[in-house]
């Protein structure tokens, strides 16, 4: 049911049906805006081509390299992203996969009241990594996965997930172009075991290229 326009003042222009008609479908578009896909980086996009879903929690297994390069593809875009639980999460290492820190908030320890922090990260990053909790309940579970789409965020977690859109797991990695504490990276291949929406299968992706030289080109709109 539309609402009912506002009474006017003398001489006040009121707007044509037309026009409010495309105010409707502005908002509409704003609307679906929230649930397209937020992207991810070339080397990803063979595991994730559809990208990284609005509301969905992704699980993460073997690999803190790919739970950053996830966060890279959004916050190249200009999403702020969040890391909780993770103490030992490498600021450096994550500017080196291009995650912007200057949008990126770190919650180190969230005590005892996990799920109520992370929830509340969730309403207002687009993107948030959080350690798995030691349990997590499937109530619980589900309570949060309603927040996360209803606010189109996504949750990466670097853990088991009862209710996940897909889980991640590395079995195998190898590094080239490293000798002795010096040289420089030039291959950094992670094997993947990918189970998204029933189906599985194996890739493997090279981190050492995740991001493009000129990363503006990366950019919607740019």
């Amino acid at each position: 049911m539309s609402e009912a326009l506002p009474d006017l003042p003398p001489g006040s222009l009121r707007s044509s049906p037309g026009e409010d008609l495309q105010a409707k479908i502005h908002l509409l578009q704003g609307r679906r805006a929230r649930e397209h896909s937020l992207p991810v980086l070339p080397a990803l996009k063979a595991v994730l081509p559809g990208g990284l879903r609005p509301g969905a929690v992704y699980s993460l297994q073997g690999s803190m390299s790919l739970a950053m390069a996830l966060l890279a593809g959004p916050s190249l875009q200009g999403a702020w992203c969040g890391v909780m639980g993770l103490p030992d999460f490498g600021i450096e290492a994550a500017a080196g996969f291009g995650v912007a820190l200057d949008r990126l908030v770190l919650v180190p320890d969230p005590g005892e009241r996990w799920m109520q922090v992370l929830a509340a990260m969730a309403d207002v990053l687009p993107v948030v990594l959080a350690c798995a909790p030691s349990r997590a309940a499937p109530a619980e579970a589900a309570r949060l996965g309603a927040r996360l789409r209803e606010r189109g965020s996504v949750l990466l977690v670097a853990g088991h997930w009862p209710q996940s859109e897909a889980v991640l797991r590395v079995s195998g990695h190898e590094w080239e172009g490293l000798g002795q504490g010096y040289g420089h990276l030039a291959r950094q291949e992670l094997r993947l075991e990918v189970a998204l929406r029933g189906a599985s299968r194996t890739a493997v992706v090279d981190l050492a290229g995740r991001v493009p030289e000129d990363s503006s080109a990366y950019r919607i709109g740019a």
